[in-house]
């Protein structure tokens, strides 16, 4: 059996999943504004791998939320990962943040955007269809009314960014999915047990999270 641990401190949730062939078995996180995941991270892993009734012996990987997002928090996941990798000789998984965040949206048509809050009016996003197939690289973005505005089809956005782009993005295609605000490892699980399967992993050593520092003043390109 396959067992994967999937951490995710990307944003001010702290998670943390165990999954078996890609389903989830147990999971555990907290949101707080303090961004308490340095006390709560390996505690979280802890209480897991005994509640799961297994030992860290018996897992075959660890997956890791890859950014973008918080610094610290990226820092302190992935350091966590890479720690449990070393000690065990286990291989690293990389996931994609934003597709950790559009991976909620339960939607039978349209697009999907995953924002997270940057600073002011910047964002951190992505476009996916709702087959959740990457339609637009991620990026970061100042948002303005010009915004996605050549998407006809409905955009479901999701992240933390609602309250402050809301005001700014009102065509009537555009519907705020608030209730999806960070991205949780339960969301990881499936992602990262097909990158198992195709031996898709990272180099331990060598991998640092996608902090996507510059931002750039884009405008949306068109999906097709």
């Amino acid at each position: 059996m396959n067992y994967i641990l999937n951490i995710e401190t990307a944003t001010k949730n702290c998670s943390v999943a165990l999954a078996q062939e890609g389903k989830i078995i147990l999971c555990k996180e907290i949101a707080e504004e303090g961004y308490s995941h340095a006390e709560r991270l390996h505690v979280f892993i802890e209480e897991i791998i005994q509640e799961a009734g297994i030992t860290f012996q018996d897992l075959t990987a660890i997956a890791v939320s890859q950014g973008p997002g918080s610094y610290t928090g990226l820092r302190i996941g992935v350091s966590a990962a890479k720690g449990l990798c070393f000690a065990l000789n286990l291989p690293l998984i990389a996931v994609d943040t934003l597709q950790i965040l559009a991976s909620q949206a339960k939607v039978k048509e349209g697009f999907i955007v995953p924002m997270l809050d940057a600073r002011r009016m910047e964002v951190y996003s992505a476009i996916f269809n709702f087959k959740l197939e990457k339609q637009r690289e991620i990026q970061a973005e100042i948002i303005t009314e010009a915004s996605f505005e050549t998407i006809s089809e409905t955009v479901y956005f999701v992240g933390d960014c609602a309250e402050k782009c809301q005001s700014v993005l009102v065509k009537p295609n555009f519907v705020f999915l608030k209730e999806i605000k960070y991205p949780s490892a339960k969301e990881m699980c499936a992602i990262s047990f097909a990158k198992f399967q195709q031996s898709n992993f990272v180099d331990v050593a060598y991998f640092e999270p996608y902090y996507l520092k510059d931002f750039m003043i884009t405008t949306s390109k068109k999906v097709e």
